[in-house]
């Protein structure tokens, strides 16, 4: 339990943290599997799971048992020298995605993404001369808030407060393979697109599409990037979003969230030949793959394999769907696995549903105006599923009741 109380918290973040956040009314302080407990003791299922980060659920004894050895032990060292941990998830990693790859460790889903950037311009570069650094993406995407990931990301509205913002980066419709062959000029080094666009709302890519680009950038020698920092290792029901096509295989993959089950980590994995652009110097992490969080995920990877997650977010989620359908005000449930959003009737606000949700004891979010994310743990429980789907069925009640 804390010792400070929350009136105390919300006046210290007030006076020291900078006012990125809409905060809401409540602070937590300890989590045990798919439940959060505030300052004042009260639980809370949490079906949003950190923004799809706790994979295994908050406190897991053995990825606790395993970061708390590795405190003990050696908590970081410069990648100037070799450490024992960061080869083994790399490997790890490189087997899930089917082989013959090299993997770059940083410290979030935006430094995935933006060394695939670079890696993408360097490759480009290298072998299409020096006007070929075009990075194609599509509209509703989000890929980080770094100028280069915030460049890339096709929400117009996030642009305009930090322009300008780095040149090279080109927006085409989600799904729209013509506009995208329009698009794909001698120029252009790579096509970076989310198997299914999470923080747009989430719309997985349509039956086809993914195939059709790889093709496309098969013919104009363009890298295909997809960035699985939400949908990778498991929460779509596969290891990757990307696998719910048919033998699509992806130049670079980027990944995040999931993969230290809350520590802080990413990872850009690339085929071979494309790692090979980067020479020694070109990009740099300081605490990337670091012992610490690359021991996190190596426990994370080890129990995902052994408990097969995959399999149990694809059942999971079908159960959570069915059971979203079948409230009244929700219209239509899209999302593959535990990356789902519930629709909601044209004249029901999902940030009311959200913020009367969590009043009641359930954390989920509103990813657009009218539709609410869920994300939980991907070892979530069926009484689970049932308890948070009942109780969004009591605030949809008393909110379309007046």
């Amino acid at each position: 339990m804390s010792t400070l109380d929350f009136d105390q918290i919300v006046a210290l973040d007030a006076e020291h943290v900078m006012g990125t956040y809409a905060r809401l009314p409540v602070a937590f302080v300890r989590g045990d599997g798919t439940r959060l407990y505030d300052v004042d003791g009260r639980e809370y299922l949490d079906f949003l799971g950190g923004l799809a980060v706790v994979s295994l659920g908050h406190a897991h004894p053995e990825i606790t048992a395993a970061v708390a050895q590795q405190a003990a032990t050696l908590v970081h060292v410069s990648n100037l020298y070799y450490n024992a941990v960061q080869p083994q998830v790399a490997a790890t990693l490189d087997r899930l995605l089917g082989g013959d790859g090299r993997v770059f460790f940083a410290n979030s889903g935006a430094e995935a993404n933006e060394c695939a950037i670079k890696l993408a311009r360097r490759h480009g570069q290298l072998h299409g001369g020096p006007e070929r650094y075009h990075v194609v993406s599509a509209y509703g995407s989000f890929h980080g808030r770094t100028l280069t990931t915030l460049a890339a990301t096709g929400q117009p509205q996030k642009h305009e407060a930090f322009q300008p913002l780095p040149s090279g980066f080109r927006h085409v419709a989600f799904a729209d393979c013509d506009a995208l062959e329009v698009a794909l000029d001698e120029r252009v080094c790579a096509v970076l697109l989310e198997p299914v666009q999470g923080e747009g709302g989430v719309h997985p890519a349509p039956p086809g599409y993914l195939e059709a680009v790889r093709r496309l950038c098969d013919e104009r020698e363009a890298l295909l990037i997809l960035d699985e920092v939400q949908t990778g290792l498991g929460r779509t029901g596969r290891w990757f979003g990307f696998e719910h096509a048919d033998g699509v295989r992806p130049d670079v993959v980027t990944m995040a969230k999931a993969l230290g089950n809350g520590m802080p980590i990413g990872a850009c994995w690339a085929r071979a030949g494309v790692a090979a652009s980067f020479r020694p110097g070109d990009h740099a992490s300081t605490f990337g793959g670091q012992p610490l969080a690359a021991r996190a995920a190596l426990a994370t990877l080890e129990v995902m394999e052994r408990d097969d997650v995959p399999a149990r977010a694809e059942r999971a989620g079908e159960r959570l769907t069915k059971r979203l359908l079948a409230l009244r005000g929700v219209t239509d449930v899209r999302g593959p696995g535990l990356l789902v959003a519930a629709q909601l009737a044209a004249d029901v606000d999902a940030g009311v549903v959200a913020r009367r949700c969590l009043d009641a004891g359930l954390v989920i979010n509103a990813v657009t105006p009218t539709a609410l994310r869920f994300a939980p743990p991907l070892l979530v429980t069926d009484d689970e599923i049932d308890r948070a789907v009942a109780l969004l069925e009591q605030v949809l009640d008393e909110v379309m009741n007046g």
